[in-house]
């Protein structure tokens, strides 16, 4: 879906800004009904809308997402690392998402195996975490295999029959007449679901379905050096698979919070020190902030405001190669705002005293202004 045809989400799901999480979920499920492609057969802008519907679900049932989007919109999304469902094998698997199986209507749907559906997850930690690398407990929803029935829909004990809809191949076959003649449209059978089989007594448990949507908890190890934005795939703990597939895979997305101390470029951490202004031409010593603990700098004599001092290694570890990060420490010479009269009058006994090379920079105006910007 085009950037500049997106449309607000909210519009998308006919719900408003406050909105519960149930009143969400339910107009989504209404709606997708709805708009499916299969039960539009006749419309070619069925599937667009179903993907569009789909993401604005995806954006508004996850509460870290709905927060940024109505913050900044789009954009915020964007910045943010999210991307729109895209990676979908069919709209079947689309709509098994965020249902746990295929599509209600037909179409898309084999009798052979059918991997999992993704999902999705959250999970937030401090800078420090992040560079030391921590384990999180994270909470989703996952369709897993009714372990009541095994898996096959029928209470224990029972049969399970040849679906008498299809004739347990699976598909029914519409014929539709058309200004070019007659044309077989080939569906997965609404009875069976594309199994062929259909249980004598549906389990109680999963009213047939042979899986169920439960709340699962997992500790995910989240290595030293991520950073915020970024996912870790944990494969075979999405939805369970269909007729044997395998499961999906979850997702965590990692969001590493704001530390105070600390800017975070890349690998790096840059942080500021304030040095009263007689420090930093007598030259001193000051303690700086860095993830390992309070560390003494040396601030040389002469030392120029926003002059960059780096602390090598004392940044963020490299997520897969390469070396640790450094800091940079910029300084921030203080100028006292408020001065008694016995202060003035020693300054300006001071400032008479400088001749005009106390002053004087071999750095060029150039040279002064990329420093401010901040290279290095």
């Amino acid at each position: 879906m085009a950037e500049a045809a997106k449309r607000d989400y909210y519009e998308v799901l006919g719900v408003t800004r406050s909105s519960g999480d149930a009143e969400i979920k339910k107009a989504f499920r209404g709606l997708a009904r709805q708009v499916h492609p299969d039960a539009n057969p006749d419309d070619p802008a069925a599937e667009e809308r179903f993907k569009e519907l789909a993401e604005a679900y995806e954006v508004l049932s996850d509460a870290e997402r709905r927060q940024l989007y109505d913050q900044y919109g789009h954009e915020g999304l964007r910045g943010g690392g999210y991307s729109p469902p895209s990676d979908f094998g069919s709209l079947s698997d689309l709509f098994g998402a965020f249902f746990g199986g295929g599509s209600p209507f037909g179409g898309g749907r084999s009798n052979g195996p059918a991997q999992g559906a993704d999902v999705g997850a959250t999970v937030a930690i401090d800078l420090a975490d992040a560079a030391s690398g921590v384990r999180r407990e994270v909470a989703f929803e996952a369709v897993e295999r009714c372990e009541h029935c095994h898996g096959n829909g029928a209470v224990p004990g029972t049969p399970i029959t040849t679906c008498d809809t299809c004739g347990g191949t699976g598909q029914v076959q519409q014929v539709m007449r058309s200004a070019l003649g007659q044309m077989v449209r080939a569906s997965v059978c609404s009875t069976c679901g594309g199994d062929g089989k259909v249980p004598e007594t549906p389990c109680g448990v999963c009213r047939g379905a042979g899986h169920v949507a439960s709340e699962r908890r997992l500790e995910v190890d989240i290595p030293a050096g991520i950073a915020d934005g970024q996912r870790i795939r944990v494969t075979g703990r999405g939805h369970a698979g269909e007729r044997g597939g395998p499961a999906g895979d979850l997702f965590v997305l990692v969001r590493v919070r704001e530390d105070e101390r600390f800017l975070r470029d890349g690998d790096d951490l840059v942080t500021v020190v304030d040095v009263p202004a007689p420090r930093a031409a007598l030259g001193t010593t000051v303690s700086v902030p860095t993830l390992a603990g309070d560390r003494d700098l040396d601030i040389p004599a002469g030392t120029q405001p926003g002059e960059i001092k780096i602390i090598r290694g004392a940044g963020m570890p490299p997520l897969r190669r390469g070396r640790t990060g450094d800091l940079r420490v910029v300084v921030n010479v203080a100028i006292p705002r408020k001065l008694n009269k016995e202060q003035r009058r020693l300054l300006e006994q001071l400032a008479d005293s400088f001749g005009d090379d106390a002053f004087a920079s071999d750095e060029s105006m150039l040279g002064k202004l990329r420093r401010a910007l901040g290279a290095h």
